[in-house]
């Protein structure tokens, strides 16, 4: 389904009122969240992870996450089984807040390698982007033709407001992680990341008290504009792009205006052992646990752009601009400097920033608790609480996760995981992964791969990840054995008394 809004009309909307949504598919591996197999992809969650794993070292050689929320555009007729082909999209009618959240990842060649039992570094280089909206209450149908159409639904009695912020960069990191002390029961790991980056693409909306007047006269009527307080703006690099040039030079040029940010990823997991000294057991006994706690903080730092020449702050309108005006004056508009002078006469005031704009990461606090159960058997529970708030920018990104719990059935080679998730849009997820030797295989939401209008909600995630060749797949949890040969102990170490044959 297409919408009826013709381009310079629809345009408007977009910079005005905030009606457009971003759809689209988007660091965030939900299922070994906690595992001591996640290596290099725990990474991103926290530092601190990559000590207490048994592989001396990990290769993630590609890995791709994707997801997407939003309550105001549906797509039909498509799943994960379907031909996207036969899909439809439609914009959801109604009067309330709407909002639009997409984020993805590419990591590539991320490696993780362990210099001891208590020391661990890892680096490789991800691209990484965010987009998201969000609008005050907007009553919208799907057949509006013109901006009295709109104003019409009742727009016109209320102060109307949004924003948008995107943000994609390319970053190279490096992490450094150690067990800070070792204890017959306990243990503390900590790790730090720091991340250098380039700005590749940012861009913000911000729409303030939008606001009109319904003027009667006799039998007709008209909406009179009285204010509004809009900027936009975008990354100069969008500016050096010329259809005269060859792509590499363009690629070129788009990347020599880039500019540098930083960013930092702190964190520790504290390890509760089971009851008896490891040492005297297999190598990897050393690496088990019944509670692991981890707690991070994530994407402390920011991104820098420079503006675009085609930015812009604009405030109120001129004397007696009326809807079918608007209606005129913004039709057949093809890109944003056209927009941008059909401004003029009907803005109060034009001006144009410049210099370079920052969009703070989506800085979070992760608390991190896993735990074994039996056998192969673990439940992960991780709560997210962004923070990106407290750097007091305007232009800030927000992680969506908020609460995830994931039951899990891990060996190193094989793996079945199920996160349940409440995200910070109040959505309940129910998702779902498999890891067969190398490769990582999961889904957000189930939802994407049954039903054929939920797209819009969810996303996946696909890894490969190399480990050494040591295969050691058929233990599943050791605690519960006899003590080997040679060894003085009656119990084993969940402190259980055991009934052994003689050495």
């Amino acid at each position: 389904m297409e919408s009826h809004f013709n381009k310079g009309k629809f345009i408007l909307l977009a910079f005005l009122l905030l009606l457009v949504y971003l759809h689209g598919y988007t660091q965030n591996y939900y299922a070994i969240q906690g595992s001591n197999y996640a290596g290099s992809l725990g990474i991103g969650n926290n530092p601190a992870s990559i000590v207490n794993t048994p592989y001396k070292w990990d290769l993630d050689i590609l890995s791709v996450q994707v997801k997407n929320a939003t309550n105001g555009v549906v797509i039909e007729n498509y799943s994960l089984l379907s031909d996207p082909g036969k899909s439809q999209y439609r914009f959801r009618e109604g009067d309330y807040r709407r909002f639009a959240y997409t984020d993805f990842n590419i990591n590539l060649l991320n490696a993780r390698y362990a210099l001891n039992r208590r020391q661990a570094i890892g680096a490789g280089i991800n691209l990484r982007s965010y987009a998201q909206l969000s609008t005050g209450p907007i009553n919208f149908i799907d057949t509006l033709k013109t901006t009295r159409d709109f104003l019409d639904l009742g727009n016109y009695n209320r102060k109307l407001y949004g924003d948008f912020v995107h943000s994609s960069w390319l970053e190279f990191f490096v992490t450094w992680a150690q067990t800070i002390w070792d204890r017959a029961d306990r243990r503390l790991n900590a790790g730090i990341t720091a991340k250098i980056s380039r700005g590749l693409s940012g861009a913000y909306i911000n729409v303030l008290n939008g606001s009109t007047t319904q003027t009667v006269h006799g039998n007709s009527y008209a909406y009179t504009m009285q204010d509004v307080y809009a900027e936009y703006g975008y990354s100069h690099n969008y500016d050096t792009w010329q259809k005269g040039r060859s792509r590499n030079q363009n690629v070129r040029d788009f990347l020599n205006y880039s500019r540098a940010g930083l960013s930092l990823d702190l964190g520790v997991e504290y390890l509760i052992k089971p009851g008896v000294v490891s040492s005297v057991f297999d190598e990897d006994d050393y690496y088990d646990y019944d509670w692991k706690i981890g707690l991070s903080l994530l994407d402390i730092g920011f991104n820098q752009f420079q503006y675009g020449r085609n930015s812009r702050i604009v405030t109120g309108f001129q004397d007696n601009i009326i809807d079918t005006v608007l209606d005129v004056r913004f039709t057949d508009i093809s890109n944003l400097q056209e927009f941008n002078d059909r401004l003029e006469g009907i803005a109060g005031n034009i001006q144009q920033p410049n210099g370079p704009f920052k969009v703070v990461n989506p800085a979070r606090l992760v608390l991190n608790v896993d735990r074994y159960l039996f056998g192969a058997w673990y439940v992960n529970g991780n709560a997210s609480l962004n923070l990106s708030s407290l750097s007091g920018s305007q232009w800030r990104l927000t992680e969506l996760n908020m609460l995830t719990i994931t039951p899990r059935w891990e060996t190193k080679l094989w793996g079945f995981y199920l996160p349940v998730q409440f995200n910070t849009k109040e959505q309940f997820w129910v998702g779902g992964a498999f890891k067969i030797g190398p490769l990582l295989l999961g889904v957000h939401n189930w939802a994407n791969v049954f039903a054929k209008n939920k797209m819009q909600n969810g996303g996946g995630y696909i890894a490969l990840v190399i480990r050494p060749g040591k295969s050691t797949t058929n233990r599943l949890d050791k605690r519960l054995d006899c003590p080997k040969v040679g060894t003085k102990f009656s119990k084993n170490r969940l402190g259980q008394k055991l009934s052994c044959p003689p050495n």
